[in-house]
């Protein structure tokens, strides 16, 4: 491969017990393998890499996990699932990003499925209408010496519990009625009230797969997090009580989605 570094394929070659004329072509990613770590003075904090976003990716399946084990398909009549993506730090316009059609091909599937194999528009549809998905990412806690960062009345704080992420111009795909859902779930569960989060009006605003998958599709959508600060960073850090806060809020929606979704009129 004249176009890659010779002594890196080597190396390569090496690892992999093979010849280094066999290695056509490859990508590689460099990433830190330090395990991560408790911090603080009454271990409050987890230290760690990429904490955004494998700490929702873990507590979504988590909460998937505790919710089949404990008897909920038996009790669920909706369709609970869980979508990871690649690509959501570059944009997500990829084969395997959100900005694919992945989703909504997965709603038209199942639909076509429940539909006892006949296409039927109506059900797609109405499936679409029902169906509602948590936008997990990490948010952007309060930095003790950033406090100007934040709006004064709008900034998370680890070991707060989960943050609803608001912003005017789209860039989270939050509004007053996927709000409310999910502060009724919560309080339906018996959980800490969420926090919230809006960017200033004079700092930019990133975005998520959120605003991306309900503009393809659809659907309703939240975007949330678990607060932490160093996001992208190659060492991060969140609360330790903001993991059980996540599975906890993860497994209330599982449960209770439904009937708190029935009992609110647009």
């Amino acid at each position: 491969m004249k176009h890659q570094e010779p002594l890196l394929v080597q190396i390569l070659a090496k690892k992999l017990g093979v010849d280094p004329k066999s290695i056509v072509d490859f990508e590689l990613n460099l990433f830190d393998v330090q395990p991560a770590s408790i911090g603080g003075i009454h271990s409050e904090f987890v230290h760690s890499s990429r904490l955004d976003n494998l700490a929702s990716c873990f507590l979504s399946l988590k909460g998937l996990i505790d919710h089949v084990t404990h008897d909920g398909l038996e009790n669920d009549s909706d369709i609970s699932m869980i979508a990871m993506f690649d690509h959501e730090e570059v944009g997500s316009s990829s084969s395997s990003g959100a900005g694919s059609p992945i989703m909504g091909e997965a709603v038209r599937r199942i639909s076509y499925v429940l539909g006892a194999g006949e296409d039927n528009p109506l059900m797609y549809d109405r499936a679409i209408q029902r169906s509602f998905v948590l936008s997990v990412d990490q948010a952007h806690a309060v930095h003790p010496n950033y406090v100007s960062k934040h709006e004064k009345n709008h900034g998370p704080k680890m070991n707060g519990g989960m943050v609803i992420k608001r912003n005017s111009n789209q860039r989270y795909a939050t509004n007053g009625m996927t709000g409310l859902i999910v502060r009724q779930i919560a309080k339906k569960a018996g959980l800490p009230p969420i926090q919230e989060f809006v960017v200033r009006n004079d700092c930019a605003c990133g975005s998520t797969i959120g605003p991306i998958i309900s503009a393809n599709t659809g659907i309703r959508a939240i975007d949330m997090g678990c607060p932490q600060l160093s996001m992208h960073s190659i060492r991060e850090t969140m609360g330790t009580k903001d993991f059980t806060h996540g599975l906890a809020l993860f497994q209330a929606f599982f449960q209770h989605f439904s009937s708190v979704d029935k009992q609110i009129e647009d």
